[in-house]
Order: structure tokens, then C-alpha cells, then sequence
């Protein structure tokens, strides 16, 4: 028998405001369609009333879990127009912010993920040692989300000895805990059930849609911005692509845990050969006329921003596209054919943020 059943906008097994009309025979979902639009901010036009240096503030706001790849790409746009170059510690700086923020984002998407398959105790679990990477944030740049780590011209902060040396250490202690959880996430029976043969998106289709970050990787699909087009220290640090090619929910999740890490290795390497030198310009410079696009590779996928400026203090036009944007139809692949009581799950795998992609 055929029904008709909605889930969201607002529901306890979405992150944020979503609306799907989904189509069932039986319990099988034979058609999806998705509404969004329910958490317009209009925040990409509150950007060009501010001026270059208030954007900093405002950008970080677009999203929480992805907050420091808004500011670094946007303040990468703004130094491209005025022909700023960044100091070499400053661009090992920005990677130790960045990739800093991926593992704690990673871990609150698999978090969830144990959440929605009812593994409460795998969830809790998983958030208890993502806690070192909130103290690590709190200890080091004052705040356990919005970081502000980027400023035009290098980074708002610098790491002495003391403070590398307590990054070493947490590093240590989360190591072991990741190892004991991807034992778990890649072979526990319950995760197993709930996520083999899910959601599968199959590599033709990732091409075809030109999904990003984790979700393309599942599926096979190599395009991680710090390898294929390097940007501030990863030419010099040179990111390892985690790539899986079933292309269901559980290839998502093994591609996370694996540049969690991915992103320790690199965030160790970055602190121990911090070159020397200035973090930051010596006076603010002025943003002369002239437009970049930039585009960094954010927990979710391919970040890009798009700036034009006409001489004066504001931006004249500024846009950037989110990973969300791009992977939202690669939904309409995945959830058809599986179970109703999978859709919530699917949908946490794609790691979908609707604020980012309604500006």
C-alpha cells in the first residue's frame, strides 16, 4: 500500500530544520522530495554592510562546527586582492586551527550517526573524548567553538613551548581512545546493521552530482582541496586522501575516522616544525579594487567564497558556496529504496548543515 509521510521541519532525528515528503510501499521509500528555507539568515547580504575587518567576526558565525574555514577562506579572498602574503608560521598556524575543528566536527557527526542507530552508549562514548579536542580549543584560542584564529595578513594567536607541549600531550591521550572507537564504529554489529548497504550513492553518481568532502570520498571520488589544489602549509604537509568505494554509510563513516587520523598526524607535524618568524602583519593593510575566488577544504567538502571589492572599506559582493549545497541532491540517490527508519540516518551522513547553505 502506498502512503505519504512527512518528516521534519522540526524532529528529533534532524540537526536542523529540514522537510522531507517522503513516498512509502510498505515500509520501503520509493520517493523523496526535501524543502528547506526555514533558517534564512540573510547573512551573505548583512556581509557587505560590514567592512572587511568585521566580516571576520561575521563569517566565523555562519556555522558553528565548520566555523574556522569560513574566516581562513575569507580572509585567503581578501589577501588575494591585496596581494598579501602570509608568513610561513602564520600558514602553519591556520592549518593547526583548521585541523583542529575537523576532528572535533567529525566527531559530532559520528556521534550522532551512534545516536540515530540507537548505540546510546557508543554515542556518549565518542562525545566524552571529543571532549579534548573542546579543551584543547578552550585552552588554546579562549573558546570551545568560534575560534578566531584568522585575521587579514596571518593569525590572531601564536603557540609558545608550554603550549605545543599540551597539545602533544591531548594528542596522545585521544589517540588510543580514536583507535578503541573505530574498532567499534568499522565492526560493531549494531553499527553494522544500520549502516552497510545504506544510503549507497554509487561513484557515477558522486561524479555526477559533483558531491564534496567525506560524502564523494565514500564513494570513491578523490577531490580533497588540501591535496589536489594545496593552500596555506598543506603543500608542505602533504594530506594522505582517505578514500573508500562502497559508497554507503558506513564507507562515510570510515572515511571520517580516518582523516580524524589523518588530521592528529597533521595538527603533530605542524606544531613540532613550526617555522619561526611573524604570525601577523605589522599595521592593517588597505583592500584595494579587485575580485578572487578561494576555496579551502572544510569538514564537509569544498568551502568556496567568492569577493569583489571596489576600493572602499566594504566588499562590494561577496558569496561563498557550502558542501551542503552540493551534496543535498545526492539525497534524492541515496534514501529511495531503503527503510523509513533509515532516512534520519542517511541524511547525518551526508553531514548536512542547512544554515551554512541558506545565507
Amino acid at each position: 500500500m502506498s502512503t505519504k509521510i512527512p518528516i521534519g521541519p522540526f524532529h528529533i532525528g534532524l540537526e536542523e530544520p529540514i522537510y522531507f515528503k517522503i513516498d512509502l510501499e510498505g515500509e520501503t521509500v520509493k520517493d523523496v522530495d526535501m524543502i528547506n528555507g526555514f533558517v534564512h539568515r540573510g547573512i551573505e547580504y548583512l556581509a557587505m554592510q560590514k567592512n572587511f575587518f568585521q566580516n571576520l567576526i561575521l563569517t566565523e558565525r555562519v556555522c558553528s562546527l565548520c566555523s574556522n574555514n569560513h574566516p581562513f577562506t575569507y580572509v585567503m579572498a581578501v589577501e588575494k586582492i591585496a596581494g598579501i602574503e602570509v608568513s610561513k608560521r602564520a600558514n602553519y598556524l591556520r592549518v593547526v586551527a583548521d585541523e583542529v575543528k575537523r576532528i572535533a566536527s567529525h566527531m559530532f557527526n559520528l556521534s550522532m550517526l551512534a545516536h540515530l542507530v540507537g548505540f546510546h552508549s557508543l554515542m556518549t562514548q565518542t562525545m566524552e573524548a571529543r571532549e579534548i579536542m573542546q579543551d584543547i580549543k578552550e585552552s588554546i584560542w579562549g573558546n570551545r567553538m568560534d575560534m578566531s584564529a584568522n585575521t587579514l595578513g596571518g593569525v590572531k594567536y601564536d603557540l609558545d613551548e608550554g603550549q605545543i607541549e599540551y597539545i602533544l600531550r591531548r594528542l596522545d591521550e585521544l589517540e588510543p581512545q580514536v583507535d578503541e572507537l573505530m574498532d567499534i564504529y568499522f565492526n560493531h554489529k549494531i553499527v553494522k546493521a544500520r549502516t552497510v548497504g545504506v544510503g549507497v550513492l554509487p561513484k557515477e553518481d558522486a561524479l555526477r552530482l559533483g558531491v564534496t568532502g567525506p560524502t564523494a570520498r565514500g564513494s570513491g571520488v578523490n577531490n580533497d582541496i588540501r591535496a589536489k589544489a594545496p593552500y596555506a602549509a598543506y603543500d608542505e604537509l602533504k594530506v594522505n586522501v582517505m578514500l573508500e568505494e562502497s559508497g554507503d554509510v558506513h564507507a562515510r563513516t570510515k572515511v571520517r575516522w580516518r582523516e580524524i587520523k589523518e588530521s592528529i598526524r597533521l595538527v603533530r607535524e605542524a606544531v613540532t616544525n613550526l617555522p619561526e618568524g611573524p604570525y601577523v602583519l605589522d599595521k592593517r593593510p588597505h583592500i584595494p579594487a579587485g575580485e578572487a575566488v578561494t576555496r579551502t577544504e572544510a569538514p564537509r567538502g569544498e568551502l568556496i567564497y567568492y569577493l569583489k571589492a571596489d576600493g572602499r572599506q566594504k566588499p562590494e559582493r561577496m558569496r561563498w558556496r557550502v558542501p551542503t549545497y552540493m551534496n543535498w541532491e545526492a539525497l534524492r540517490v541515496m534514501i529511495p529504496g531503503n527503510k523509513l527508519s533509515d532516512v534520519a540516518v542517511i541524511f547525518n551522513s551526508i553531514d548536512p548543515c542547512i544554515s551554512c547553505t541558506e545565507r
